[in-house]
């Protein structure tokens, strides 16, 4: 355990201890009890603000004790990783995957909406531009590439229709999605199968190959007629391009 370098330090670390547990950890003496309120309610209410406006859907699902009982033990038990507020929501959903030992009053899906939610967050805000729009009239000798601003996910739950009218209790079958912020500065999302999921996939690890290699190669996976993949991934691939979700590399 370390040792405090000082009176002020010691104090410093008790203080904090109140504030990440108050209802537990004693306070530090010598501080008037309106002002550890204070200081208690700021710390408190600046996190569970940032965590709500990130998690907006999660938050409508819970009721106002067990929401603040959820964030509570995200301020008593994480240690985050950066000092950064915008960071915060972040640190919530690494929390719920690796710290977080779920309670009766949490949905089974908790930890898959908070990361799809903080997913949308991320692309919203993140400093990463699009370059200009490629065209590409013959998409079969395109190599493409993913854009920087589109993420392939994969959840056991259907996260993006969670609400409050459905919430479902029990894993189902993949759920593939495209999340992504288009040349508006929008995000958005498409749902995919897994099939086009898979051509996503290749994209986005691709770095040198044509369309028309990526495909024959899904149809040898699938194990059904190049033709066909070729035709419906060539169409695919024009919406997918449209959105800004693929971009094309070099002709």
């Amino acid at each position: 355990m370390h040792v405090p370098d000082s009176p002020l330090q010691a104090m410093q670390l008790t203080m904090a201890r109140y504030l990440r547990n108050p209802g537990v950890s004693p306070p530090p003496a010598g501080v008037e009890p309106r002002r550890l309120k204070i200081y208690e309610d700021l710390v408190y209410n600046n996190i569970e603000g940032f965590i709500s406006g990130g998690f907006p859907v999660l938050r409508t699902i819970y009721q106002d004790a067990d929401w603040h009982a959820l964030v509570r033990a995200f301020v008593f038990q994480h240690r985050c990783h950066t000092p950064y507020f915008l960071e915060i929501s972040q640190e919530f959903v690494r929390f719920l995957l690796e710290d977080y030992q779920r309670r009766d009053s949490d949905p089974p899906f908790l930890a898959a909406l908070a990361h799809y939610e903080w997913v949308e967050l991320a692309l919203d805000i993140s400093q990463d531009t699009l370059p200009e729009a490629t065209l590409a009239d013959d998409i079969a000798n395109a190599v493409l590439c993913l854009s920087p601003l589109a993420w392939l996910l994969c959840y056991q739950y259907p996260v993006h229709r969670i609400g409050r009218a459905f919430r479902p209790q029990e894993a189902s079958e993949p759920t593939y999605l495209a999340v992504y912020r288009n040349r508006a500065d929008q995000v958005r999302f498409i749902e995919l199968n897994a099939a086009t999921a898979r051509l996503l996939e290749l994209i986005r690890d691709n770095r040198t190959e044509t369309a028309a290699i990526l495909l024959r190669r899904l149809a040898g996976e699938l194990d059904v007629s190049q033709d066909a993949v070729l035709d419906f991934g060539e169409q695919q691939l024009r919406e997918f391009i449209t959105l800004s979700v693929v971009l094309v590399a070099h002709n």
